[in-house]
């Protein structure tokens, strides 16, 4: 089979953007591929969160994403940390890239700004994402748009490693979602909805109380005028409402659209759709929620059956470079 992979940082609360945009291909990818999937949290330590913090927000992190769909039984669902061939490989593939490769990555140069302060970590970060993607012999990653240029720094260090030390990596290919992939902000619907970005009002929680999230649907940002087009050049809020609409009760935008005639209905049925839509979902989390036993067991078991993956390749890496063996 083909094998996948693909991680989530644990820092805030599962928004509907990455579940319609990313982990609801997971859930589907399990079923047809070999999948590996992790809650990356050696990557999130390069914004020097709070220990506890961490810690707690790995375990919901893992919640979440069972309560998404993911099966332990079907796929290998583990934490980063857990499986240490990560740290190990990731300096290795730090002693592969060059300078001027990191210091090109456009999320190195946004997050640092010319800060003397800024964490050495966020400069070799896409060496530690190369490593987790290299450790399981990875075909087909499925990765955002700001994430691509990271996977293609991944691609082009396992081709120059396997030109220096010999056929030692699988060279992965991206795999973008081209539906539902890019879900707006409700306040700035001309913006990707994030959870480090913008606002609150602006964000749909997936685990959030029903009444918050439609009380944020009906509050978008439209226009002044009234006609209700897909049109997301120039009715960017009506349009991301369509398509909100359209990802959870099924149809197209613009077969939609010709259904109202006025801002107001559509809010209320996006609002209606969007809960409906995820209240499966937050049953599921509930239950998880009140059994954290049963996600550590989960854990456990998927950094085991990682490792059983991982270790070999780190020591046909190993090998390679010419460390010695025990």
């Amino acid at each position: 089979m083909v094998r996948v992979l693909s991680g989530i940082q644990p820092t805030g609360d599962m928004q509907l953007g990455n579940y319609l945009g990313a982990v609801r291909h997971w859930v589907a990818d399990q079923h047809r591929a070999d999948s590996f999937f992790c809650v990356v949290d050696l990557h999130a330590l390069t914004s020097g969160p709070d220990p506890a913090e961490l810690a707690r927000a790995t375990l919901r992190k893992a919640t979440e994403l069972l309560a998404c769909g993911l099966d332990p039984d079907v796929c290998t669902l583990f934490v980063q940390s857990q499986v240490a061939a990560h740290a190990q490989l990731a300096w290795l593939m730090e002693c592969t890239a060059s300078f001027g490769e990191l210091r090109r990555m456009t999320q190195f140069k946004d997050k640092s700004d010319g800060q003397e302060g800024v964490r050495v970590g966020v400069f070799t970060y896409p060496c530690l994402m190369a490593a987790d993607i290299l450790l399981y012999d990875t075909d087909r990653v499925p990765v955002g748009d700001d994430q691509r240029q990271h996977l293609e720094l991944a691609r082009d260090l396992a081709v120059r490693w396997n030109s220096r030390y010999g056929d030692t990596f699988t060279v992965p290919e991206p795999s973008i979602p081209t539906v539902g992939a890019r879900v707006m902000d409700l306040q700035d619907p001309t913006s990707k909805m994030s959870k480090s970005r913008g606002t609150p009002q602006g964000r749909v929680d997936v685990f959030e109380d029903p009444a918050a999230i439609r009380r944020k649907i009906t509050r978008a940002v439209t226009d002044t005028a009234t006609e209700v087009r897909y049109d997301p050049a120039d009715k960017p809020g009506v349009s991301n409402l369509l398509e909100l609409l359209a990802a959870t009760a099924g149809g197209t935008p613009a077969g939609l659209a010709a259904r109202y005639e006025q801002y107001g209905p559509l809010k209320r049925d996006t609002a209606e759709a969007v809960i409906e839509f995820l209240r499966p979902l937050q049953d599921r989390f509930r239950a998880l929620e009140a059994d954290p036993g049963y996600v550590r067991t989960c854990l456990a078991d998927g950094a085991a059956k990682a490792a059983a993956v991982a270790d070999p390749v780190l020591e046909r890496a190993e090998r390679a470079i010419g460390l010695l063996q025990r």
